[in-house]
């Protein structure tokens, strides 16, 4: 337990951030999970728009430095082509 003021400020602004960033990274992959679960279910209509969402919430994450840069990238990339692939 911290005992200086400035180190226990910095404790909750910790507390804060993280749980900002464990909802955000949590949104990010529910939006990844639901394109994954209509390509998957063949509704091209439905995956795109949920695309759309999702690399929107990807490049949140990177900015927010929640995931890795090339991480994000090879996700959309994988998600686009299986669109891409639905008739």
């Amino acid at each position: 337990m911290p005992n200086k003021a400035s180190a226990k400020k910095a404790l909750r602004q910790d507390a804060k951030r993280g749980e900002r960033n464990k909802i955000a990274k949590r949104n990010m992959e529910h939006a990844v999970k639901t394109t994954r679960k209509a390509v998957a279910a063949g509704k091209k209509a439905e995956a795109s728009k949920s695309l759309l969402l999702a690399q929107k919430l990807l490049d949140k994450a990177t900015k927010k430095h929640l995931i890795k840069k090339n991480n994000a990238s090879r996700t959309k990339s994988r998600l686009s082509k299986a669109i891409n692939k639905l008739k």
